[in-house]
């Protein structure tokens, strides 16, 4: 009975691999792949060329048998962060790309998503989900119903043939309206599937808006009749590429421009009417002319209201010019609202102010001299500290040096969260755009690192420098590994202080009995251990000769990590 039963499963399988043999010659012209293999076709054709993933996912191996390049991080925010970088490098116009295994993979991811979510970076991630006979057994965790709230859309694919018609929502999603992240779950049991070929898609189409021409009209006249215009510039001017255009409409109407954090470097700000970044610390002449003004035209931007930006004032006219229904009236009270592109709608303004701009030009005086005093004189209230000798090092000397060290049209560079950032933006000046990666709706410890790495990979002839401090390196640190192991050269500049000095005021008690705003490390050992260039700097003579060194040896191609043990400094230029 043993022999019979053996017999009968070997001809059986004979059979069917006969039929199965046979059906692959009748069928030849429909060729089949696993849906991960279909999954990496999808991102060639999206003009997708390297992805950024923690294992295990299917889609590194695909991926890379594609060749597109995968690079693999310490950890899940990491690599979230680089590719919210590349898209933001391309005014969207590049995505970036994270996969992630189920589970631990996705769980660990979340605050990166989040952070790209606050931020509106549209990043494209995918998580793999358990299979689908455990999906909804608790302890389970399912990406598609707890990203719900962090993201612009997300989906699962649920079997092969639906993959198509996901994608091409998911793209559609990425490339028009309110960037966002996107998240495509796929069980790992879906990955493994056939997909019965051939791939039907296409890459997917990118829209623009315009806002009502009679709206336009009359903004138009409000901005000609105002007696002291000022422009509020955010990210939507870098997504929409705008950049020539506001620095038009602020030249024809002699308005001065101040952007936000996220808007930074849209308008050049050694151009005589820029005021500078509205961040918690700013410029004085952002003070200045926010109380000064009588219209604040808001373009690119959503007013959101942040205890890390500046408070717009609720006494002025308010033109709130956005992509996003969503954002009129959310925080501010608007009087008057575009809807659209942020280039369409400033060449919409700029046809309808026309040659009217002169008589306002001419009624508004000598504005650039006005700027230019009120920035001379704030500058020099803070050159003790810019040029500051003091041991332990100023922050501020640190960052004055940087910037007339390095060369700013060819370098990107962006903060962290806490003192980098309100050190940095008021004083750093972008000359060019896309030069200054500003944020902060959220301000997630340690996302300046991977911003940084994602702006290497996507801009390789640039400088990309990242500022951060002791703390934040303690939350991503790790993945300064990454930009070594990847060939990823940046120039990442660390402030230590040994403390959480921004705390001191709020934390007397607890650092009193328990000491616990200390925090100690040499980091510069770290980047060493690591096999990159790490150097600690304890004098003032030595700021600009280790930065000198820093900038050789990224271009020689190893990451570069400059230590600076600096003051606890708590001073800010707030107003």
């Amino acid at each position: 009975m043993d022999y019979g039963i053996t017999v009968i499963i070997t001809v059986t399988n004979i059979v069917r691999s006969g039929i199965y043999v046979e059906s692959n010659l009748h069928q030849s012209a429909k060729p089949t792949m696993k849906v991960a293999n279909a999954i990496a076709e999808v991102l060639k054709r999206e003009g997708i060329d390297f992805i950024v993933a923690y294992p295990l996912t299917a889609i590194v191996e695909a991926a890379a048998e594609a060749d597109i390049r995968t690079i693999i991080v310490r950890q899940e925010r990491t690599g979230l962060h680089m590719a919210d970088a590349v898209s933001r490098l391309s005014s969207g116009k590049r995505i970036g790309v994270f996969a992630m295994q189920q589970g631990p993979g996705a769980e660990n991811a979340f605050g990166g998503v989040a952070q790209a979510y606050a931020e509106s970076s549209p990043i494209l991630v995918f998580p793999t989900g358990v299979a689908r006979q455990w999906a909804n057994v608790p302890p389970n965790f399912s990406s598609l119903l707890n990203y719900r709230n962090v993201t612009k859309w997300c989906d699962q694919v649920p079997m092969p043939q639906a993959l198509p018609g996901i994608m091409r929502r998911a793209f559609s999603q990425l490339r028009n309206g309110r960037p966002g992240p996107v998240l495509v779950e796929i069980p790992c049991d879906v990955l493994e599937e056939e997909f019965d070929g051939p791939l039907d898609y296409e890459p997917s189409l990118t829209t623009r808006t315009a806002p009502d021409p009679g709206q336009v009209d009359s903004v138009a006249e409000i901005l000609i009749s105002a007696r002291c215009p000022v422009i509020y510039a955010g990210q939507g001017v870098h997504y929409a590429r705008a950049w020539d255009e506001l620095r038009q409409i602020s030249e024809r109407l002699n308005a001065p421009v101040m952007t936000s954090l996220t808007g930074k470097s849209a308008f050049p700000e050694n151009h005589p009417l820029a005021l500078g970044t509205a961040g918690v610390a700013l410029p004085k002449t952002v003070h200045h002319f926010l109380r000064q003004c009588d219209v604040i035209l808001g373009i690119g931007c959503s007013f959101s209201e942040t205890s890390f930006g500046t408070k717009m004032p609720s006494d002025k006219v308010i033109i709130h010019a956005t992509l996003d229904p969503a954002d009129l009236n959310k925080d501010l009270r608007v009087q008057h609202a575009l809807l659209g592109d942020a280039q369409l709608t400033l060449q919409a303004l700029l046809q309808a102010i026309g040659t009217r701009h002169s008589q306002a030009q001419q009624r508004r005086g000598p504005i650039h001299s006005e700027i230019k005093g009120i920035k001379d004189a704030w500058l020099q209230q803070w050159m003790p500290k810019l040029t500051s000798d003091e041991v332990p090092l100023s922050p501020y000397r640190i960052i004055w040096d940087l910037m007339h060290t390095v060369d700013l049209p060819n370098t990107i560079i962006t903060h962290d969260a806490g003192s980098p950032r309100d050190q940095l933006s008021p004083f750093w000046q972008s000359v060019k755009p896309l030069s200054y990666i500003g944020w902060g709706k959220s301000t997630q410890l340690g996302y300046g690192l991977g911003l940084t790495m994602g702006a290497k990979l996507a801009c390789p002839d640039k400088l990309a420098i990242n500022v951060w401090g002791d703390a934040a390196i303690g939350h991503t640190g790790m993945d300064f590994e990454t930009a070594v192991r990847e060939k990823i050269p940046i120039l990442s500049i660390l402030f230590n202080n040994f403390a959480m000095a921004i705390e001191i005021p709020v934390m007397p008690v607890s650092q009193e009995k328990y000491g616990n705003i200390n925090i100690t490390g040499n980091y510069a050992d770290m980047a060493r251990a690591f096999g990159g260039h790490g150097e600690r700097v304890t004098q003032p003579s030595e700021i600009i000769p280790a930065i000198k060194r820093g900038i050789q040896k990224t271009r020689e191609g190893t990451a570069s990590l400059l230590e600076f043990i600096t003051a606890k400094e708590i001073a800010f230029s707030k107003f």
